[in-house]
C-alpha cells in the first residue's frame, strides 16, 4: 500500500495560492499585484515570494491611494518594497479627482473609497497591466462570491458575472483581447481566520493597527472611527478613546474599528475563531450604503 502524506489545510492552501501565482506569471505579460499594506495583500506578496524564490517576485506592487489612508499601513507598505526589493507604482485619487473633474462626495460618511475605481482603471490603462493580482476572499462580502479566481474584465473594466468562464479542474482561461484585463484572486477560497493562522504561521510582520491599542476616535451611529481631520464630527457623534484594532485596513473614512483587547496574533485568531459577523459586515461602512454596493462598484471596475 502506497503510504501519502497528508498536508495540513494551511498547506494546501498555501499550494493553491501558489499554483494560481505561477498560472499569472506563465500567462500574462505584464501583471500587477495590488498592494494596499493590509493584511490581504501583506500575505499575498508572502506566498509570491514562496511562489519564486529565489528569484524577486515578478510583479509590480500597485497602490490606489485615497489619500485618506492610515499612516500605519503607508509606512509598512514602504518599508516592505524596500526591504523586498520590489518596484512600487503609487497613484493618487487626489490626481484623478483633479484631472477628470470629478464630484467628491460630500455630507455624513463621505468617502472617496468608491472614486479608486477611476484611478484603478487609468493606472490599468497607463502601464497596460493585463492581469492585476488582488486579496478578495469569498467570504468578505456575498458579491465576493460570484467571483472567479480569474475574474474577466471587459475593456472597459467591467465585471459582469455572466461572463465569467468556468474553472473546472484548477484550469484556468487567462486568453484577453487587447485592453481587457484579468482581476486574479488566488486567496479566494481562504477566510478570514485563514488568513490569520498563516500570518501567525508565518510569523509575517503586520502594521499595528491590526492589535489593539487606546485610539481616540468618532463613536458615529455605534461605530469607532479615526479621529482624523479627513472626518468631520457632526452634532450627534462623541469623541472617545477606547482600546480598539482594526480588522481591515482601508479608507480611514469609512474603516471603523473595533473594541478589542486582541494583541497578540495568537489573541487575534482566537477572537476571530468566535466572531460571528464578517469584517466588512462590521466594520465597512461604505458596504451597508446599499444591499447591493459591493456589486455595482466591482461592475463599474472596482477591485
Amino acid at each position: 500500500m502506497t503510504s501519502k502524506i497528508e498536508l495540513d489545510y494551511l498547506d494546501q492552501l498555501e499550494a493553491e495560492a501558489i499554483y494560481i501565482m505561477r498560472e499569472v506569471a506563465g500567462q500574462f505579460e505584464r501583471p500587477a499585484l495590488l498592494f494596499s499594506g493590509g493584511k490581504d495583500s501583506i500575505t499575498l506578496v508572502r506566498l509570491a515570494q514562496k511562489a519564486f524564490a529565489p528569484a524577486k517576485i515578478p510583479f509590480t506592487l500597485v497602490h490606489v491611494d485615497t489619500g485618506h489612508n492610515f499612516e500605519e499601513a503607508i509606512k509598512y507598505r514602504d518599508q516592505l518594497v524596500e526591504k523586498i526589493g520590489a518596484k512600487l507604482v503609487v497613484r493618487y485619487v487626489e490626481d484623478t479627482i483633479k484631472a477628470k473633474g470629478l464630484q467628491e462626495p460630500t455630507g455624513k460618511n463621505a468617502s472617496r473609497n468608491w472614486l479608486q475605481t477611476f484611478t484603478l482603471l487609468d493606472t490599468i490603462e497607463e502601464f497596460e497591466f493585463d492581469a492585476c493580482i488582488g486579496g478578495a476572499r469569498r467570504d468578505e462580502e456575498k458579491a465576493r462570491a460570484k467571483e472567479r479566481i480569474f475574474s474577466f474584465r471587459d475593456e472597459f473594466g467591467q465585471w459582469d458575472p455572466k461572463r465569467q468562464r468556468p474553472e473546472l479542474w484548477n484550469l484556468f482561461n487567462g486568453r484577453i483581447h487587447k485592453g481587457e484585463n484579468v482581476r486574479v484572486f488566488p486567496i479566494s477560497n481562504w477566510t478570514e481566520l485563514d488568513v490569520w493562522s498563516y500570518i501567525r504561521r508565518e510569523n509575517i510582520a503586520l502594521p499595528s493597527i491590526y492589535f489593539a491599542h487606546d485610539r481616540e476616535c468618532i463613536l458615529r451611529d455605534g461605530r469607532l472611527l479615526n479621529n482624523t481631520p479627513v472626518i468631520q464630527p457632526d452634532a450627534n457623534d462623541q469623541i472617545v478613546t477606547r482600546r480598539v484594532r482594526f480588522r481591515t485596513v482601508g479608507d480611514m473614512t469609512c474603516t471603523a474599528a473595533v473594541e478589542s483587547d486582541a494583541a497578540t496574533l495568537d489573541e487575534v485568531v482566537a477572537e476571530i475563531t468566535i466572531s460571528r459577523i464578517s469584517e466588512r459586515g462590521e466594520t465597512r461602512i461604505d458596504d451597508q450604503q446599499t444591499e447591493a454596493a459591493m456589486e455595482d462598484r466591482k461592475k463599474g471596475g472596482y477591485f
